[in-house]
């Protein structure tokens, strides 16, 4: 679990990248990003086919201009301007992800990278951009004890 007040937290796009969290910290971190007026945005997995299921899904629920591409390509194009959605910071969280990372998983890994470096790209602009995968405690319990993910761009274990 994690502390009551985040937005210290979300504030700091030093920190903002893709994380693992505990499903229970869902809702305290979805008020917390409302609280600092950040766009939240669900996409929920559960019954994601493919690739393109999930586009369509990320694209929905960040409401995309028409000229998305429904590609890798326009996915990251998107995640970096996102000007029809203008905030001081974003939080997405993505819901029920376990079954389309086990189905899917090279795409699973393919979007990850793309929300790290939408997290980077924002960095750069001094905004917050968290991409948040809610799992289970006991799913996440398993997560922790594979070796840990290194990003040197990032410079820590925790994040995806």
């Amino acid at each position: 679990m994690i502390p009551t007040d985040l937005r210290e937290l979300l504030v700091e796009p030093l920190q903002a990248r893709a994380f693992f969290i505990d499903a229970r910290d869902t809702r305290a971190m979805a008020t917390a990003a409302a609280a600092l007026d950040f766009a939240v945005a669900r996409v929920d997995l559960a019954g994601c086919r493919d690739k393109a299921d999930a586009l369509a899904r990320i694209g929905t629920a960040l409401q995309f201009p028409g000229w998305f591409g429904a590609n890798w390509d326009a996915l990251a194009d998107c995640l970096g301007d996102l000007s029809w959605l203008l905030a001081p910071g974003y939080l997405l969280l993505i819901e029920n992800s376990s079954e389309w990372q086990a189905a899917q998983n090279e795409d699973f890994d393919t979007l990850l990278a793309i929300l790290n470096e939408a997290a980077l790209e924002w960095r750069e602009r001094n905004v917050a951009f968290w991409a948040l995968l809610p799992l289970p405690a006991d799913a996440l319990a398993q997560l922790e004890q594979r070796e840990p993910l290194q990003d040197p761009d990032f410079g820590d274990s925790n994040a995806v």
